[in-house]
């Protein structure tokens, strides 16, 4: 996997951005059964500017937040199927229930979330560490209806 890059990779790669005055998009999330929510909203993210980095939960961290019986897919197939994206730039895997540290070393122009957020229930320490170096928090429309979630409960009424 050619865009999966570790966090002092991606801090050259950033810097080198930041030198040709380009703009930097963070975005993160389990991406665990990809869909075309998924595909939509990362395309959305990337047009935000020049570079769009994923930060990619481990399969430690969608269980932490998702619960035991998640992830479906492990992370590396996650990243498989990641990589091969034309709007994702590169991946960054984190184990820990938030990629604050990341963020902080990164420091983002655009920290992008789904439409399911908004200002109040994004991760406010996140929120605040973006806000705090100037970064732009934008907020995506998602699409009614298109969630892993929604994937597996009617995967389970088909063949229940």
């Amino acid at each position: 996997m050619k865009k999966l890059k570790n966090l002092s990779e991606l801090v050259q790669i950033r810097e080198q951005a930041r030198l040709r005055h380009q703009k930097v998009v963070w975005t993160n999330g389990c991406y665990d059964i990809l869909h075309a929510g998924h595909v939509l909203y990362l395309q959305s993210a990337k047009q935000l500017g020049d570079l769009l980095i994923l930060g990619l939960n481990s399969d430690a961290s969608v269980r932490q937040s998702k619960g035991p019986s998640r992830p479906i897919i492990d992370q590396e197939q996650r990243a498989i199927v990641l990589d091969a994206l034309s709007c994702v730039d590169y991946i960054a895997l984190f184990d820990d229930p938030s990629p604050y540290n990341m963020i902080a070393a990164l420091q983002p122009d655009i920290y992008a979330k789904g439409g399911d957020y908004t200002l109040d229930t994004i991760n406010q320490a996140e929120r605040r560490l973006v806000e705090g170096y100037g970064g732009e928090i934008a907020l995506l429309r998602g699409i009614d209806g298109l969630s892993t979630t929604a994937v597996i409960k009617k995967i389970l009424q088909t063949y229940q």
